[in-house]
């Protein structure tokens, strides 16, 4: 790894910091690819509210991302905070001093996310470029490419044939969550079938026997309580789900968020 290049916690570094600390504080350093007075400093529950706000403020996400920085201080915060090494409404004296910040630099075709505690990356990914709005996201008409067909075109795209990741439960997840306009997962939906999927998948050794996207969404709309046009709004909120539960950060081709996203472009146009 480069020097300066943040690092992703894996699942063992992420359950270590979520166990009590026997004798100290979770640090940024446990955390984070960070150094100097930043790797010492415990991280604070006001900092990970002030990231949180960031992420929002600039990905519009509306919750904590999993595997993302806000997400990763969240824990940290929560095990010191209840191990009584840090007030729960404390805020760290980098993060006031030299601030928490979430930036965006607009690429060609692309976008640019970096997450930044006193000055130092703790995060950074590339996003697809934001589909262009033509026409409010409400103004659609009776012929809209819904989230529920976008989703039965996933599964009928080349894509179809992958086991479904984390990656696609969570662009799932917030693919259901915008068609329904509730953040509770309806029971034996969709989503709810592509997280069991998924966690079955990650125990599962051979690929002949893992559960298949085409298997999860061939038939979405029946599983969805309601259904909508896809918006620009509902393709950032799929693409940002994907992809930030994804290593490589980018998007699957022909996958849930293409899908949405071609659908949300489809009806832009229309309108």
């Amino acid at each position: 790894m480069s020097q300066g290049q943040p690092r992703r916690m894996s699942e063992a570094e992420g359950e270590k910091a979520r166990q009590p600390p026997q004798d100290r504080p979770v640090k940024y350093g446990d955390v984070f690819d960070v150094s100097g007075s930043l790797a010492a400093q415990p991280v604070a529950p006001r900092d990970a509210a002030l990231m949180q706000s960031a992420e929002d403020s600039v990905l519009g996400l509306g919750q904590t991302q999993k595997g993302g920085p806000a997400a990763a201080m969240q824990s940290a915060a929560t095990v010191n905070a209840r191990a009584g090494h840090v007030g729960r409404g404390q805020l760290s004296g980098l993060a006031a001093d030299e601030g928490v910040a979430v930036t965006e630099t607009q690429l060609p075709g692309r976008r640019v996310v970096t997450e930044s505690v006193a000055g130092q990356t703790v995060g950074q990914f590339v996003a697809p470029e934001p589909v262009a709005a033509t026409a409010p996201g409400g103004a659609l008409g009776k012929d809209a490419v819904t989230i529920g067909r976008a989703l039965e075109a996933a599964a009928a795209s080349a894509a179809g044939g992958k086991p479904v990741d984390q990656s696609d439960a969570a662009a799932i997840m917030a693919a259901e969550t915008r068609a329904t306009g509730s953040d509770e997962t309806v029971p034996g939906g969709v989503a709810a079938t592509a997280q069991s999927a998924a966690d079955m998948n990650d125990r599962t050794m051979c690929d002949a026997n893992k559960v298949k996207l085409r298997d999860v969404l061939s038939d979405a709309r029946s599983k969805l309580p309601a259904d909508k046009g896809a918006t620009r709004e509902d393709a950032e909120r799929v693409v940002s789900a994907e992809i930030r539960n994804k290593p490589n950060m980018s998007t699957t081709p022909g996958g849930v968020a293409d899908a949405v996203t071609t659908a949300a472009r489809l009806n832009q146009e229309r309108a």
